[in-house]
């Protein structure tokens, strides 16, 4: 999924480009029941695809992200705003942003007095290395930002029963981290959802989407019919975290939200020109989108977002083991033919790094399309084995891209077999090394936070090819590369040349062909005429802010 970090920094975000993740629609009462905040009402979103997991420490989709930012609150966050304002990292259930020493290893933080969980429990500064203990007990994917924490590699080995560098002081709230080396993104991680406090009543091995730890933030989960649907309603103790002086932290102005899965996104469009449905997570079908840019203007719109769509190849086994393979796939694939099936919402590109993001510079190491050099390398390395499964899940766009990628994969000679799966479990199953033939297929990436270790870290570092809910997809592990990010890592994105460095490694990446990127994708909004569209906004990090959400 993905998402950002800002602190000690300002980042600039020039161009951007949005990112398509599930559809969402949103109906209901006028009913304005509920406590807290102003407003009130009912609406219903509808999702294509259901979020991953409803647990703050496993959820890293988009889906995920995007309603779960409201229910937990880290001890950081980010600010509530629309375009680069939304990217700074701001306190939450933490009194001011952390101490951190001169030589960058200790922060210090301190919890706000008095603050209560959904259900009553009093929010305690231990349940913070709890919740870190939590994503190395659960092989989460948002692990390998926290390997920086001192103990944190020995705990998860299982030779340490706490992470040493994390101490905490419930009488009085103190929080100290104390990392192995600088890191520039350490303000970062702690504004992820990863590191939101949850209480010891939270399973610690395994995940908790059937239920939901207690929420910190303005929306609390109430029940959860995975993978159809799901409620959110006011917090009835968020009132505690507002008092303990949270400002950062907007309130919720509806009383309830009803998430549910539809995966006809023609549907979706329907239901909302209707009234029927509110809001739709997901952009429109590329066949609507003329007509809502036309008729609608008044409730659609487009939006910014930084992400990168490719497709993966599994550099650990035949054909894609060969770089002459991997080079043959970004020469023979067509941007422009997959921007048809967006609907011209797609940029084309050939790189890791997203325009928008630090670091990014254009360029192309593999012109095209061109079949003809394809098939030359293809010839050149003479694959031993040509069976191919090509994997995507079953949302209409991402089923296309699928399609189209198995097409272009049996052009080139090679035996190719398509598997689509569910959207909800798409990205559990292919980042789950005992899946058998995980070969290739669909993967796009959300910035977490606007640096370009997130690019990198999570999806190319060899430390980050992980048993299960693993992102390195590719499993990427070129040596030279992880020392050089890590060395990146204890750096500042301000600091000269480290920009122009991560530039370079996206191109050495590149080099070695681990992805075929193909396009940064814009996003959309599109409301029903119930909902009040100039308060609603897009995120650059979580997508749609639930809190900006608002009956007429």
């Amino acid at each position: 999924m993905h998402l950002p970090r800002v602190a000690r920094q300002a980042l600039t975000i020039g161009w951007i480009v949005a990112l398509a993740a599930s559809g969402a629609t949103a109906c209901g009462s006028d009913d304005s029941s509920g406590g807290g905040g102003g407003g009130g009402g009912e609406i219903t979103v509808s999702a294509t695809s259901f979020p991953d997991y409803v647990d703050p420490q496993m959820s890293y989709t988009v889906e995920g992200w995007e309603v779960l930012w409201n229910v937990y609150t880290p001890l950081l966050t980010y600010k509530h705003e629309a375009g680069e304002e939304g990217t700074k990292v701001v306190p939450g259930l933490a009194e001011s942003l952390p101490e951190i020493s001169p030589d960058e290893l200790t922060y210090k933080l301190k919890l706000r007095p008095n603050m209560k969980y959904s259900d009553g429990t009093p929010i305690k500064a231990s349940d913070f290395s709890y919740a870190i203990q939590r994503l190395f007990k659960t092989d989460s994917g948002g692990s390998v930002f926290f390997n920086v924490i001192v103990g944190a590699k020995e705990y998860a080995d299982g030779a340490a029963n706490t992470i040493t560098g994390i101490t905490t002081d419930d009488a009085t709230g103190d929080i100290t981290i104390q990392l192995t080396q600088p890191n520039g993104t350490f303000d970062n991680l702690l504004g992820l959802m990863f590191a939101a406090p949850v209480p010891p009543s939270t399973p610690l091995d395994t995940d908790a989407t059937n239920s939901p730890p207690p929420a910190s933030g303005p929306f609390m989960i109430s029940s959860v019919e995975a993978p159809r649907r799901l409620t959110l309603e006011r917090n009835p103790q968020f009132q505690t975290v507002k008092d303990a002086g949270a400002d950062e932290v907007p309130d919720a102005e509806v009383d309830k939200i009803n998430l549910i899965e539809n995966k006809n996104q023609g549907s979706q469009v329907t239901d909302i020109i209707q009234n029927k449905v509110d809001f739709m997570m997901d952009p429109p079908p590329s066949d609507r989108l003329q007509e809502l840019k036309a008729r609608y203007s008044d409730r659609f719109r487009m939006e910014e977002s930084i992400n990168t769509y490719y497709m993966f190849m599994n550099t650990e086994r035949a054909p894609f083991n060969d770089l002459k393979v991997r080079q043959a796939i970004n020469y023979a694939i067509d941007p422009e033919a997959l921007n048809r099936i967006f609907g011209g919402r797609l940029h084309p590109t050939q790189q890791i790094l997203p325009p928008g993001m630090p670091g990014y510079q254009e360029y192309k190491l593999y012109p095209g399309p061109d079949l003809d050099k394809a098939k030359q390398l293809i010839a050149e390395a003479n694959p031993a084995d040509r069976d191919i499964t090509v994997w995507t899940d079953d949302e209409p766009d991402r089923k296309r891209i699928g399609e189209y990628y198995h097409d272009l994969l049996t052009q080139l000679g090679f035996n190719a077999t398509l598997k689509v799966i569910a959207g909800d479990v798409y990205w559990t199953t292919i980042g789950n090394q005992s899946t058998p033939d995980v070969d290739t297929g669909f993967a796009d990436w959300f910035q977490d936070f606007p640096h370009p270790d997130d690019f990198f870290r999570p999806l190319l570092h060899g430390d980050s090819i992980l048993p299960t809910n693993g992102n390195n997809l590719s499993r990427a592990n070129i040596p030279a590369n992880n020392a050089r990010m890590d060395e990146l890592l204890t750096k500042q994105i301000t600091d000269e040349g480290v920009e122009q460095q991560y530039a370079d490694l996206d191109r050495a990446y590149m080099e070695q062909a681990v992805w075929a990127p193909y396009g940064n994708e814009q996003f959309t909004t599109f409301l029903s005429e119930r909902m009040d569209f100039d308060e609603s906004y897009h995120h650059l990090l979580f997508k749609q802010d639930f809190t900006s959400f608002a009956l007429k």
